[in-house]
């Protein structure tokens, strides 16, 4: 055992020892000066802490490799805020600037979203606009060596890789399955926006949005999205489904401003914690971008967290109906919270749809169950989406069973048959 672990057990057992004798003192007072019996709330567990010393020392004397203090400390956080649920975690610095990027929006890289695909790392799409996708980068292709370093199957450290501060330069040799072709190419990086929001327009008069997840731009997204689709549909959007299939969430105040985009008044969502800023009240403002046009909400097992806020909230007001799966059941907010090194997601409140519900665990059940819901399918140019995904079918059917300009009511949608 070496003398900067016994250093660390001995230091970590004097603070048992030191501490726990001050509170003891504490402990007494408060009990002289209150009701028999009563303790500090703030009393520690010195037996556990003296248990976790033990447990210690015994790693770093007896595990059959060397471990450094740094590994095991960081272990023992994991562990600690791991164990409270299953959306808290510590953080490292890598995995925190990861957090911090998927939430702004925009990143600086080369605008490719990859995957493993068996023993390689395939390109399932290069973001429009972006470096790659101006350089003739296509989906399918698969990306064998970053800066001359083999990949293997590492999406993730393909995707380390390909980042990077914006104007620097990167080398990606990829392979095109079927030609066989190996080229090289050299990409500046760059500012990459990650749009949230797709639109289409499914019939005249009707239009369709999807939102892959909630980010600080998502709202601005949708904005456009709903400006396009004006623009496209000259005589008025009579309806609109809302797809949040397979959207995990993300940041909180984007979810709460769909609502909001979609509600003239009225609670949109409430939380409780045990802090100040835990418990917090978020309410529509005037100003509904549909004017009261009937909406369907697309729903499945992977609606999730934000995105159940809005499901929720459009739900209980009456404003859309909701079809689909029952929705993936995360009623609680994590705020990130910096380190000195790394980060905390804590769980911090739990949330309630405007009804007082809190769906934790339980998910939304929507106004119509589509069982075994397939995948979304992809938008393409051209090509209606409603010929390829039967809920988009069953939604706009839905949206078409209403009086074209009346507001949305209180009540479920009639659904009728869909041949």
């Amino acid at each position: 055992m070496s003398m900067r672990s016994h250093t660390l057990v001995a230091l970590v057992a004097g603070i048992v020892i030191g501490v726990s004798g001050a509170l003891a003192a504490s402990a007494l007072a408060e009990r002289q000066a209150g009701s028999p019996g009563a303790r500090s709330a703030d009393a520690l567990p010195w037996q556990d802490a003296r248990l976790f010393a033990e447990v210690y020392a015994r790693i770093k004397r007896e595990y059959v490799d060397e471990e450094s203090d740094h590994k095991l400390v960081e272990n023992a956080i994991r562990g600690m805020v791991g164990g409270l649920d299953s959306h808290s975690a510590f953080l490292d610095n890598q995995e925190f600037e990861q957090i911090r990027l998927s939430t702004m929006g925009s990143y600086p890289g080369v605008g490719i979203e990859v995957a493993a695909d068996g023993s390689a790392v395939k390109i399932l799409h290069p973001i429009e606009g972006s470096p790659a996708a101006l350089a003739g980068i296509k989906a399918g292709d698969l990306i064998s060596q970053i800066d001359g370093i083999d990949v293997g199957s590492d999406a993730a450290g393909a995707i380390e890789g390909m980042r990077g501060e914006a104007g620097t330069t990167v080398r990606l040799t990829v392979r095109r399955p079927g030609t066989g072709e190996v080229k090289v190419y050299s990409l500046r990086r760059a500012e990459v926006a990650i749009h949230s929001v797709a639109q289409q327009t499914l019939a005249p008069g009707y239009g369709y949005v999807r939102i892959t997840g909630f980010s600080e731009t998502t709202p601005q997204d949708l904005d456009g999205a709903i400006t396009s689709l004006k623009r496209d549909n000259p005589r008025g959007l009579r309806g609109l489904v809302l797809d949040l299939r397979n959207n995990p969430g993300g940041v909180l105040e984007s979810g709460v401003a769909v609502a909001d985009a979609f509600l003239d008044h009225g609670v949109i969502v409430t939380a409780d914690g045990r802090t100040a800023d835990a418990r917090f009240r978020m309410d529509a403002t005037p100003g509904d971008v549909l004017r009261g046009a009937p909406m369907v909400v697309l729903v499945d097992q992977g609606t999730a967290s934000a995105a159940e806020i809005v499901a929720g909230a459009l739900k209980d007001h009456g404003r859309a109906e909701i079809i689909g799966e029952r929705t993936y059941g995360k009623g609680t907010v994590q705020t990130v919270m910096p380190l000195s090194r790394g980060a905390l997601k804590l769980t911090t409140s739990r949330y309630f749809t405007p009804s007082g519900v809190s769906i934790d665990g339980k998910g939304i059940l929507p106004d119509l169950i589509v069982e075994h819901a397939a995948e979304p399918a992809e938008l393409a140019e051209g090509i209606p989406l409603t010929r390829r995904d039967a809920e988009v079918r069953i939604a706009l059917h839905a949206l078409r069973a209403r009086a074209p300009r009346g507001r949305a009511s209180g009540h479920s949608l009639a659904m009728a048959p869909v041949p």
